[in-house]
C-alpha cells in the first residue's frame, strides 16, 4: 500500500510539475528596458485599433523567465470578443519543428536515421520519378519529361526540404500545376493516404539538390506513424504534449469548452494561396498534417520552445539530447544545396532540421544573433529562439498579409529593447 501510494504521488507531482507554467520576471529583471518594452505593446494595442490586425498574443522569454507575455486586440472580428492569452491559433508551418523534434527522438532510439531513403518506410517513394522541363526547339510549349532520380529520398531531404517534393499551393511551376490539378491536398484522407497521394506526383527537383518549401514535413510525419506504431497525434500526445504540459495543442479542437478560444482572420483574409483557406479545427477529419495542422496557445508553444533553448530538457524532463538539439539547429544546407526560386529562410539564413538557422549577425535585413533559429506559420504565427542571447520570442496572429510585416518589425524591437 505504501508503495502504491508512493506511486500515486509521483504520479500527481509529475503531472504538476508539466502543468506549471514558466516562470516571471519583470523585463528588467532579464534584460529589457522597461519603457521599449511598453512601446511594444503599445504599438500593438494601436495596430489592432487601426485594424491592421484583428489581434495578436506576445511572448517574450529570457533566462528562463517569461518577461512580457500579453494579448492585444480581438480574438474574433465577427464577435469582437477580445484576444485572451489563452487564445488558440493555427499555427500552420510552426508544426513542423514539433514533427521534427518527434522524428528526432526515433533517431536518438536508433529507430530512425537520417541517411535512411523515404522508400524504406513507405514503399511508394521507390517508383516516383523527377520532372524534367525541355524547352521547345521552335519556341512553343516546353515539353516535360519524366527521369530517375540520381538518389533516393532521403529522411534528412524531408528534415531541411531538399527531397524534390514541393507544395502546390503558391507558385506556377508545372509540378505545382500538377499538385493542384491532383487535388493533392483535397478531401478527408489519413497520412497514410496522403503519402500515397504524394508518390504519384514528379519531384520538382532531384532530391539532394535545392531548397523548395513542400510537403516534406508530412511525409515526414507518416514516417512516424510507420516507425512508431501509432498515428502523429498519438505519438506527439504521448512523447511530446503530455510530458511538457501542452494540453491545448492538437489536430482539432474537438472539446466544445474550448472552441471559444479560437482565434480567427479578417473574413477577406481567410485565403492563404492557391484554392487554399483557413480550416475551421472544430471540425476533424482523418488529416494530421505534421507539415501545417497544428493548433496551439502561447503558453504552449513557449514550453517547446524553452526545452529546446533548454537543450532538450524543461523542469526535470529530458526529450532529446543537447548534442541532438545542436545537430538540428545547425545549418544542413551549406553551399551545396541551391535555394529554390522562393527560399523562404531569407537572406543571412541556412536551413537545418525544422528550422532556418542564422548563420552570421549581418546579411539579413532584420536584427539577430548568428546561431538563431526561426520559423512561422502561413496565417501570421512566428517564432524565434537565441541561444546567445538567451531568449526566444513567440508572436501569434491569424493575418497572413501582415505575417511579413511583424517577422520583421517585433526582431528589431525586441532586439532594441536589450540593455544588457
Amino acid at each position: 500500500m505504501r508503495r502504491l501510494t508512493s506511486a500515486i504521488l509521483v504520479l500527481v507531482f509529475s503531472f504538476l510539475a508539466a502543468a506549471q507554467g514558466l516562470p516571471r520576471a519583470t523585463p528588467a529583471e532579464v534584460g529589457f528596458s522597461a519603457a521599449r518594452i511598453d512601446h511594444i505593446a503599445q504599438v500593438l494595442r494601436e495596430d489592432a485599433e487601426k485594424g491592421l490586425v484583428p489581434g495578436s498574443v506576445l511572448l517574450v522569454a529570457r533566462h528562463g523567465k517569461i518577461a512580457y507575455f500579453e494579448a492585444a486586440g480581438t480574438l474574433d472580428p465577427a464577435t469582437k470578443a477580445p484576444m485572451t492569452k489563452d487564445a488558440i491559433f493555427r499555427i500552420y508551418s510552426m508544426s513542423k519543428a514539433v514533427t521534427t523534434v518527434s522524428a528526432m527522438m526515433l533517431v536518438e532510439e536508433g529507430r530512425l536515421a537520417l541517411s535512411d531513403p523515404v522508400a524504406k518506410y513507405i514503399p511508394q517513394f521507390a517508383k516516383v520519378k523527377v520532372a524534367v522541363e525541355r524547352p521547345a526547339e521552335d519556341g512553343g510549349k516546353p515539353t516535360r519529361d519524366l527521369v530517375a532520380p540520381r538518389r533516393p529520398i532521403t529522411i534528412q531531404d524531408l528534415m531541411r526540404h531538399t527531397s524534390g517534393i514541393t507544395y502546390g499551393f503558391f507558385g506556377a511551376s508545372p509540378v505545382k500545376r500538377a499538385y493542384l490539378e491532383a487535388g493533392v491536398a483535397k478531401g478527408d484522407f489519413t497520412n497514410e493516404e496522403f503519402a500515397d497521394r504524394v508518390a504519384k506526383l514528379p519531384l520538382a527537383y532531384q532530391p539532394g539538390t535545392t531548397w523548395d518549401y513542400s510537403h516534406s514535413t508530412d511525409i515526414l510525419g507518416r514516417v512516424v506513424e510507420v516507425v512508431s506504431g501509432m498515428s502523429l497525434y498519438e505519438f506527439e500526445k504521448q512523447r511530446l504534449f503530455d510530458v511538457l504540459g501542452m494540453n491545448d495543442t492538437s489536430y482539432y479542437v474537438t472539446i466544445p469548452a474550448k472552441q471559444s478560444r479560437i482565434a480567427e482572420p479578417f473574413p477577406n483574409e481567410r485565403v492563404i494561396g492557391n484554392d487554399a483557406q483557413f480550416g475551421d479545427p472544430r471540425v476533424a477529419g482523418k488529416w494530421e498534417s505534421g507539415g501545417g495542422g497544428l493548433v496551439s496557445t502561447a503558453a504552449d508553444y513557449a514550453r517547446f520552445l524553452q526545452m529546446l533553448l533548454n537543450g532538450g530538457t524543461l523542469q526535470g524532463k529530458r526529450l532529446l539530447s543537447p548534442r541532438t538539439v545542436a545537430f538540428m539547429t545547425s545549418d544542413h544546407v551549406g553551399d551545396g544545396i541551391v535555394p529554390g526560386p522562393l527560399y523562404l529562410p531569407g537572406p543571412g539564413y541556412g536551413f537545418g532540421l525544422g528550422f532556418a538557422v542564422r548563420r552570421t549577425a549581418g546579411v539579413a535585413p532584420d536584427e539577430g544573433s548568428a546561431g538563431d533559429y526561426t520559423w512561422n506559420g502561413v496565417g501570421g504565427t512566428h517564432f524565434w529562439v537565441d541561444p546567445k542571447e538567451d531568449m526566444f520570442v513567440l508572436f501569434l496572429i491569424q493575418s497572413p498579409r501582415q505575417r511579413q510585416h511583424y517577422m520583421t518589425v517585433m526582431r528589431n524591437m525586441i532586439y532594441g529593447a536589450i540593455e544588457k
